[in-house]
């Protein structure tokens, strides 16, 4: 797969719908969505938060447009939790994730993004996880927060890799996510985000449409690897990492 974005003939008629129509409209979704998901959050429970997160993201991809297909939600068992592990290509993933995913998650975010106007503090309000990555034992006890929520059937979806790639080729895994699923006896779902990295390209504000997909795997039982996350690490890695080859090949047979 060629990792080289191409300029498509229509790229510069779609800056007149970007910058004029598609960015204020972005801005008053955000603002508006941040303060329902907030007050939800609030006066309802978290998880009423949390669905004004998923209409945010389910406009944003309708605004931009995104069109997204989704492979294996019968992997998902209701009222089950899981540990979530996903490819990170762009910041665009998040948008991905919460419109389409279809369960309810907490996710485990960089500490920085808290100060996001509306955005941050509506995401503590729903119950995601800020974590300092500069600092061992803070991230100890994100993780050790990360346990106390994950109950009644949410989710906490990591990406292992702690930085985004901005290609379909992944970065090196880290153990914090592998470690939470052993310690909680929790089933890891593998999940490929495919083509994130086409829609949000290199530079500022830099985003097309484009179609994109979510792999979503079987279920990995953390049971078979007691004790053993470095072992759990790469076999998750390999599972994820197939879903890019079969999306591809999906393509190649269309």
């Amino acid at each position: 797969m060629s990792e080289k974005n191409s300029t498509p003939s229509w790229y510069w008629l779609y800056q007149l719908y970007k910058w004029p129509v598609y960015l204020p409209l972005m801005l008053v979704n955000s603002i508006v969505c941040a303060i329902l998901a907030a007050l939800f959050a609030i006066i309802v429970s978290p998880r009423a938060g949390s669905f004004w997160g998923s209409m945010w993201a389910k406009i944003t991809c309708w605004l931009t447009p995104v069109f997204v297909k989704v492979h294996g939600r019968e992997n998902v068992v209701k009222g089950q939790s899981y540990v979530v592990v996903a490819n990170h290509q762009t910041g665009f993933d998040i948008f991905l994730l919460y419109a389409h995913l279809g369960i309810d998650f907490k996710w485990v975010m960089k500490k920085e993004l808290r100060r996001i106007p509306f955005i941050g503090y509506a995401s503590e309000k729903v119950g995601h996880i800020f974590i300092d990555r500069t600092s061992a034992v803070s991230a100890a006890h994100s993780l050790e927060e990360a346990q106390r929520k994950l109950a009644d059937g949410s989710s906490v979806v990591m990406f292992p890799e702690g930085t985004r790639s901005a290609t379909s080729k992944m970065l090196p895994f880290k153990r914090g996510a592998f470690k939470l699923a052993l310690e909680l006896e929790l089933p890891i779902l593998p999940l490929t985000i495919v083509n994130s990295w086409r829609i949000k390209r290199r530079g500022f504000l830099n985003i097309v449409p484009g179609r994109a997909a979510l792999v979503i795997h079987a279920p990995v039982k953390t049971c078979d690897y007691k004790d053993d996350p470095s072992a759990l690490m790469h076999a998750t890695r390999e599972i994820i990492e197939s879903g890019n080859k079969m999306e591809f090949a999906a393509k190649n047979r269309n």
